[in-house]
């Protein structure tokens, strides 16, 4: 019981249904109510007013104020048996005395009232029977000589009450129909909603793969239910990849401790000459940089991956951050004997975050810098098109296969061309370039080619121009 009445989704959805029904339903039992007692007032007001007319038709008035009433006429009409026809007429002088009156009426009288209702229809009652009657002056040159009362029975008026009690007894039946009816079909409607909190029940962290069963009627619970799978597509995605980054974190700090630790045990198994022990204590201090270098860009790549914080909004000068950053590099690129050109046409300048700005291009000419051939070339490129400022890089260096591009951007993902090429690195680089040009709002484009060299292209927002 308690269930029943509980004020559950479906219960509701009928209760609203049943509110608005009620409302349309009263309505319209208050208009066929309405209709039919306007009907049955109309009846009886022009039967009483045929009759009046009928009846003023048998008097005719004299010349000395007075009238004569043409009983033989009057008397022969239809309406002397109560029982066929209750009509009630009765004539009175000018000092409103009876004269005559209808057989039916018998003992009774009908009330003359005074003369301000004159012509109006008056309920009143005759012997406890509801009657309606008019009254009317009888007028001989411009004077009353007489009156003349009409009533009927207001029998056929009970009609009227019969229907407002029926209707008013049959309204809380169909109320209580259509409460049923209307909890019924709610039920039908919302099953997909109940198929919904029972499959997202069942899913948890372990059980991603469930999904919702569509409905067949493509309504908004079908969009529902679809968003809600396209959500746990994306949450399902998001935990693969948190797994899978977790598993490569993992494994990639896992390395260079293991080689550290292999070294040194190496190094103390017997005595070694001072060569030896400095050339590995130097490669055991390059794998702690490496270490430490790889453990700064998960830092950094964790820090942007679910949220934009932090974010400042300055002038960035990219044609003075392009030569500082070429500054910084200058060992690399003298050692590698790498031709740098340049190509600025002009000072360009935008409004974003300096420090993750420098942190994109810092890495993007790492990278043009470590796969590039020795003595090849790297050539740097700023331009305005289409309102927008464009920044281009491009190497002549080992490339990025075909099936590799859509790939650079998975954190640890390297390239089997950047492996055989023994070149180290983290893989973590362009994952960390994507995030931030995201976060920004810059667009980044890879053009390669497999051992002839990579272009990257990034354009900044137009509004960010300054």
């Amino acid at each position: 019981m308690t269930n029943f009445f509980s004020f559950s989704f479906k219960n509701r959805i009928a209760i609203n249904y049943i509110i608005s029904g009620s409302i349309l339903i009263a309505l319209v039992f208050l208009f066929l109510y309405k209709i039919v007692k306007y009907s049955v007032n109309q009846h009886i007001n022009e039967g009483v007013q045929e009759e009046m007319y009928k009846h003023l038709d048998d008097v005719t008035t004299g010349s000395n104020d007075t009238y004569i009433i043409q009983v033989d006429q009057w008397r022969a009409r239809e309406h002397n048996s109560i029982n066929v026809n209750p009509v009630f007429v009765q004539f009175y002088d000018d000092h409103k005395q009876i004269i005559d009156k209808s057989p039916n009426l018998n003992r009774s009288n009908l009330v003359l009232f005074d003369d301000h209702k004159n012509n109006l229809y008056v309920d009143s009652s005759l012997n406890n029977i509801p009657i309606r009657q008019i009254q009317a002056p009888i007028v001989n040159n411009s004077k009353v000589v007489g009156y003349i009362v009409v009533a009927m029975s207001m029998e056929d008026f009970e009609i009227v009450q019969l229907l407002k009690n029926v209707l008013l007894v049959i309204f809380p039946v169909i109320i209580m129909m259509l409460f049923g009816i209307a909890r019924f079909f709610a039920g039908r409607s919302i099953r997909p909603v109940k198929t919904i909190i029972e499959t997202s029940s069942q899913i948890t962290q372990d059980n991603l793969q469930m999904r919702i069963p569509l409905p067949s009627n493509k309504d908004e619970l079908f969009i529902l239910s679809q968003n809600i799978n396209h959500l746990l597509d994306r949450i399902e995605h998001a935990i693969e990849r948190e797994k899978q980054f977790t598993s490569d974190a993992s494994h990639e700090l896992r390395t260079p401790l293991a080689v550290i630790k292999g070294t040194m045990e190496v190094l103390i198994r017997k005595p070694r000459n001072k060569q030896e022990y400095e050339e590995k204590i130097n490669f055991c201090i390059s794998e702690v940089d490496r270490l430490n270098h790889m453990v700064d860009q998960l830092l950094l790549l964790a820090r942007f991956e679910n949220q934009k914080q932090n974010l400042k909004s300055e002038s960035v000068y990219l044609n003075a951050l392009l030569l500082d950053l070429l500054a910084r590099f200058s060992d690399k690129i003298k050692n590698n004997k790498i031709l740098i050109s340049t190509n600025f046409s002009q000072e360009y300048s935008i409004a974003s975050d300096m420090y993750l700005v420098t942190i994109i291009i810092s890495n993007l000419l790492s990278n043009a810098i470590k796969y590039t051939h020795y003595e090849g070339k790297v050539s740097l490129l700023l331009f305005e098109e289409e309102g927008s400022v464009k920044f281009s890089i491009i190497d002549n260096g080992i490339g990025i296969a075909p099936n590799d591009i859509a790939k650079v951007f998975q954190s640890f993902y390297r390239s089997e061309n950047s492996n055989q090429a023994t070149i180290k690195g983290t893989g973590l680089g362009l994952s960390i370039v994507k995030r931030l040009c995201d976060l920004l709002q810059i667009k980044i484009s890879i053009k390669s080619e497999l051992n002839v060299g990579t272009e990257i292209n990034l354009s900044f927002p137009s509004n960010k121009i300054k």
